[in-house]
């Protein structure tokens, strides 16, 4: 088999690495198919002065720190590149279980928040939402009262770089200064009691997102929303992902699936 060209030696930009080998295939005459012999692996390397071990051989420093194709001692070919946002996102430390990336995308595309939208959060848990929105928007004032969670979501958040989130220490159940806000996102236990902030926070058209895992949070906070003058409740939605597994002429839905994350609760302020 041909090796492809090794990537250059003149190291990339510092910063963490992504290293994937890609899934090797043969062809079995008795099956009349291909067939997965060595599945993809895929490696996350922040430290590029020690080399990289695998079951594949291991990798060499000198060659983390290249962009491109790099054989490990054994002569297995790997893919070096840079590590993207999404691929240190994906990294951040967890503290209390985080709102996954389909929530959050409909989150995005359904507000339709940019660069001049101001978001306020209830319940910073480990920072991933104010993360993924800071990405999109102005800025994002996010309040948590939990201690441990609070250091967490900070940490991720410098660990980042990003410079346009605030934290506060604070409980969003009680009036804040923020006003003429465009997007208010709750992950807390009761957020029917943060509807007179949000009244207050939003100006008229702005909404007001909902994120509860259970049937009695959401059930509550939509009654106490419809019994509200400045709000509209727009829609309560469960997002399904289902994972194909795609492997030649088997295609089929995963074994393995989580099916429920949360609920999400869109509401706008109309006045």
């Amino acid at each position: 088999m041909s090796v492809k060209k090794q990537g250059s030696k003149a190291p990339s930009k510092a910063g963490p690495k992504v290293v994937i080998r890609k899934a090797k295939k043969q062809f079995f005459e008795d099956l009349g198919r291909e067939v997965t012999v060595t599945k993809p692996v895929s490696f996350y390397v922040a430290d590029l002065d020690k080399p990289l071990s695998t079951k594949y051989g291991t990798i060499k420093a000198d060659d983390l720190k290249k962009t491109g194709v790099v054989l490990s001692d054994t002569k297995k070919e790997f893919n070096v590149f840079d590590a993207s946002f999404i691929d240190k996102y994906r990294r951040i430390r967890r503290a209390p279980q985080i709102i996954p990336l389909k929530d959050i995308g409909v989150i995005l595309a359904f507000t339709g928040v940019g660069r001049d939208s101001v978001v306020v959060e209830g319940g910073s848990g480990s920072g991933a939402l104010a993360i993924l929105l800071s990405r999109y928007v102005k800025k994002v004032y996010s309040y948590e009262v939990n201690d441990e969670h609070l250091e967490v979501a900070r940490e991720n958040v410098r660990s980042l770089g990003i410079k346009n989130i605030v934290f506060a220490h604070r409980s969003l159940y009680a009036p804040i200064k923020q006003k003429a806000v465009d997007l208010m996102c709750l992950d807390l236990p009761e957020p029917w009691d943060a509807l007179g902030t949000a009244d207050k926070a939003l100006k008229p058209g702005g909404f007001l997102v909902s994120y509860s895992p259970t049937v009695p949070q959401t059930q509550d906070f939509v009654n106490a929303v419809l019994k509200h003058d400045s709000f509209v409740h727009l829609k309560t939605v469960d997002i399904i992902e289902q994972e194909w597994q795609v492997e030649g002429r088997k295609v089929r839905p995963k074994s393995k699936q989580i099916v429920h994350s949360g609920f999400l609760t869109f509401c706008r302020k109309i006045r």
